[in-house]
């Protein structure tokens, strides 16, 4: 899958979980989530907003909420989204893929409907650490989306907090195509904020131009 000439956004947007997507290290939740907190979501209406795990709310960091929000409503043509975590163990795959469900973008709308509205219900997420994933995302979640999904490394854009190691750095370096460009990354060590969001999109838009404009002069 290819990007119109026109777009100026990525074909792909990927989201870490843990500490960048939402609040919480799925490592450390005791138990599968299962009571939802509900709040505003946004001005649009009283929806999901957190997932207690235990004592733990689970819950999306603001800057996901205005994406996925914003995705949702269209506003990026010709882009989907997927997710890449290296989730610990098979435990915390399972308690994240639960919140997944029950986290909502907009009232009545969860976090899951919105990937798999993308993907024709077709799961192309890359959740956890167990083979054929690993640690490394560069070398076994970025390679089995781009197969899945068909969209080139140069079209993806991808957020994660790298604070247990510089998953942006491997990913940025590892995941290139022919033409030595590769996936666009941005950390976001405090979660994912509304700027850092704005800043992925316009970094992703500068490089594409600038690819565009070195063709052009050819």
């Amino acid at each position: 899958m290819s990007s119109s000439s026109e777009n100026i956004y990525p074909a792909l947007t990927v989201f870490d979980l843990d500490a960048c997507l939402w609040d919480q290290e799925m490592y450390e939740m005791p138990a599968m989530p299962s009571r939802p907190i509900e709040g505003d979501l946004n001005g649009r209406g009283a929806g999901v907003k957190g997932a207690m795990s235990g004592p733990y709310k689970i819950s999306l960091h603001a800057g996901s909420l205005v994406a996925l929000q914003e995705h949702h409503d269209g506003l990026y043509p010709g882009m989907k989204v997927a997710l890449a975590s290296s989730a610990d163990t098979p435990k915390a795959e399972k308690i994240g893929r639960a919140a997944l469900r029950i986290l909502e973008v907009v009232p009545g709308v969860t976090v899951w409907d919105v990937l798999m509205r993308d993907w024709d219900g077709v799961d192309v997420n890359q959740i956890g650490r167990q083979p054929p994933l690993s640690s490394n995302k560069a070398r076994s979640h970025f390679p089995r989306i781009r197969e899945l999904t068909q969209i080139r490394y140069d079209e993806m854009l991808f957020f994660d907090d790298c604070n247990w190691g510089d998953h942006c750095r491997m990913v940025s370096d590892g995941c290139k195509e022919e033409n030595g460009e590769g996936v666009v990354s941005v950390r976001t060590p405090y979660g994912l904020r509304e700027a850092e969001w704005r800043e992925g999109l316009q970094t992703y838009k500068e490089k594409l131009l600038a690819r565009r404009q070195q063709k052009a002069e050819l």
